[in-house]
């Protein structure tokens, strides 16, 4: 078990011992707190299957606490559960906005859809384009200047959630489906997803 401490503006003496917060998209828990910092353990899994292993002390990360139960949903269902790390691939400037192109992990392929939805470092975004090995996201002036999205750099990797309904439609498209049965774009459609 590894322990990181956490410095944030939030104001953590408001934070619960024990209550769930998004770290870069990866859901930790509160276990001890003081002044402006609050410590969480990561788990061995956590640390291979995110970034938190490897970022650097004084690192920038984004954070958010859970959801409760009757609050508004403001985005799309993200758990904190990282499915995979990516990498981004281009960035540029386009009116306004802020484009972003990031490696699509084989694996996350099939849950990913033009005007879908995905976590990156746990920041629920629409997804715009989605190709072979890739997709982007387009980042409004707000996610910019809220976010460490905007600062990340071609090479630098990031935290993936798939689209939780998504997993589950493919989930259970498998299982009808049977031994060997798949999940493709024209399965979704055909469900009534992805327009």
């Amino acid at each position: 078990m590894t322990d990181v401490w956490i410095r944030t503006a939030l104001g953590a003496k408001d934070f619960a011992l024990g209550e769930s917060i998004a770290v870069d998209g990866a859901c930790l828990t509160v276990v001890e707190r003081g002044g402006d910092s609050f410590r969480v353990q990561a788990a061995p899994e956590t640390l291979r299957r995110t970034t938190l292993g490897a970022a650097a002390p004084g690192s920038r990360v984004n954070l958010e606490r859970a959801l409760a139960l009757g609050d508004r949903l403001g985005g799309h269902l993200v758990s904190g559960h990282v499915d995979a790390v990516s990498e981004v691939l281009e960035t540029r400037p386009e009116g306004g906005s802020w484009v972003m192109v990031f490696r699509l992990p084989e694996a996350l392929a099939p849950f990913f859809i033009e005007k879908g939805s995905v976590a990156i470092d746990g920041i629920s975004l629409t997804v715009n384009t989605v190709g072979v090995d890739r997709f982007s996201v387009q980042l409004i002036p707000e996610t910019q200047e809220r976010t460490t999205l905007r600062a990340k750099a071609v090479g630098e990797r990031v935290n993936l959630e798939g689209d939780m309904i998504g997993k589950y439609v493919a989930r259970l498209v498998s299982l009808r489906q049977g031994p060997g049965g798949g999940l493709s774009e024209a399965v979704i459609k055909a469900a009534g997803f992805g327009g």
